[in-house]
């Protein structure tokens, strides 16, 4: 009888090899015989999934894009209503959840070495353009969903433009993306979250010491 093969934990192990060749070879130098090499398959299995390397780079985006996606809906799970949580909390918790965007870890970079890597390419290639602009717009969607939700808490200061604010906290994300892959020996993962959760706590309300006069 022919081998049974458990298409989704074949495919996991597709993306692990690629997104390992991509943080050492960088994405538009894989090809399918290296990440073939790296995930020990035959190279016919690969083609299963990318006849070529357009696929294959379309492949580590939409699987990057799906890693991550999964990652905050589960995060934004857990934390419910930001109205259950002390408001230095709902900071903390704000920040988690923003993290997952940063290369704080070895999963984490390398997801953010392909998603650069092919925004890289997209900017000269018509054929990659559309998840290009998907991953930019989920992101100002995520930003501006924290945001909402920290105003409805009450967390935010008043009168914040929270259109403004959403880029901010975009380009401020984007920032510390790039400068953590490209010069991680100036930009560690503590400063970057660092940096993250200041730019929070410029945005919110003062928390009132216990005692004090209202």
């Amino acid at each position: 009888m022919p081998k049974y093969v458990d298409p989704d934990a074949r495919r996991r192990i597709v993306v692990d090899a690629l997104f390992r060749v991509v943080v050492r070879e960088g994405l538009q130098r894989t090809s399918l015989r290296a990440v073939a090499d790296e995930a020990q398959l035959n190279i016919g299995s690969l083609r299963h999934y990318f006849a070529s390397q357009q696929d294959l780079m379309r492949f580590a985006m939409q699987s990057m894009l799906d890693r991550v996606g999964s990652r905050l809906l589960e995060r934004i799970e857990r934390i419910g209503d930001l109205e259950d949580h002390p408001r230095p909390e709902q900071l903390q918790l704000t920040g988690g959840l923003l993290a997952e965007l940063l290369p704080l870890d070895e999963r984490r970079r390398a997801e953010v070495t392909v998603f650069l890597d092919f925004n890289t390419a997209a900017r000269t290639s018509p054929a990659f353009a559309d998840l290009s602009r998907q991953a930019a717009e989920g992101t100002r969607k995520l930003v501006r969903r924290v945001l909402t939700r920290l105003d409805a808490s009450g967390a935010l200061r008043p009168g914040l433009d929270l259109d403004m604010e959403t880029e901010r906290l975009t380009a401020l994300l984007d920032g510390l993306s790039l400068s953590a892959v490209l010069h991680p020996e100036i930009l560690n993962p503590r400063a970057s979250v660092d940096v993250l959760l200041a730019h929070l706590g410029d945005l919110s309300l003062p928390v009132e010491a216990p005692g004090s006069a209202h």
